[in-house]
């Protein structure tokens, strides 16, 4: 056999035995291709490792120690400010409560010497003779007085509605009655006072109203 015949038969075995190896070992293959990311180059690799932070500088890590530090005393100053907040809650709930519970204790107080009177006048009858009804009388004057000029000193006022114009936001009328000696809607009689806690209306005064007579019955009131 000639040289270039040799030649050409171990050039054809050296490829019948790469395809053997490629097909015995499929998985060799993959992965090299597998490691060879399209479109990054082992620069772009080498220049992403590069882009990691720097460790801070000594003026960076005081800064951040103070910082650190003034957000502490900002949270303790939150946390103090939040639990005098709920106190003071809670202290306004109980004054609250206590305040509803003992709204009247100045009134009480004020009339506490009106009974002492009471009693005083209720004994005193008891004991007297022939005079104990004037003494009664009396004693039950002096103690309306002393009611009256009790409420007048915490506020509480009269309504007069006698002879007034009906109003009907301090007057309730229980009747009307036909009249020509008054005016439509003037108040003839008071059945029961009214009475005003500074510019609140605590009850309305009862009263009687004037109306104006039928023209008919006039008529024959007129005639002989």
């Amino acid at each position: 056999m000639s040289r270039e015949g040799k030649e050409e038969n171990q050039k054809s075995n050296q490829i019948e035995i790469t395809n053997s190896k490629e097909k015995d070992n499929p998985t060799q293959v993959d992965s090299e291709l597998q490691d060879e990311v399209p479109g990054q180059t082992d620069e772009e690799t080498e220049t992403e490792e590069k882009k990691e932070l720097p460790p801070p500088t000594p003026e960076e890590l005081k800064q951040l120690r103070e910082q650190a530090t003034k957000a502490e005393e900002y949270y303790d100053r939150l946390q103090r400010q939040v639990a005098e907040a709920d106190n003071l809650r809670k202290r306004l709930a109980k004054e609250k409560q206590e305040a509803i519970r003992y709204a009247n204790e100045s009134l009480i107080v004020e009339l506490l010497p009106t009974i002492d009177n009471f009693e005083m006048a209720i004994n005193a009858a008891q004991k007297s003779g022939d005079n104990s009804i004037d003494s009664l009388k009396t004693g039950i004057e002096m103690i309306y007085t002393q009611i009256k000029r009790t409420l007048e000193e915490i506020g509480v006022t009269e309504i007069d509605a006698t002879g007034q114009t009906f109003d009907p936001s301090q007057h309730e009328a229980m009747s009307r009655i036909k009249t020509s000696k008054a005016e439509e809607g003037t108040v003839l009689e008071q059945t029961r006072k009214g009475y005003r806690l500074r510019d609140r209306l605590l009850r309305a005064a009862s009263v009687v109203v004037a109306i104006a007579p039928d023209e008919t019955q006039e008529e024959t009131e007129q005639q002989p």
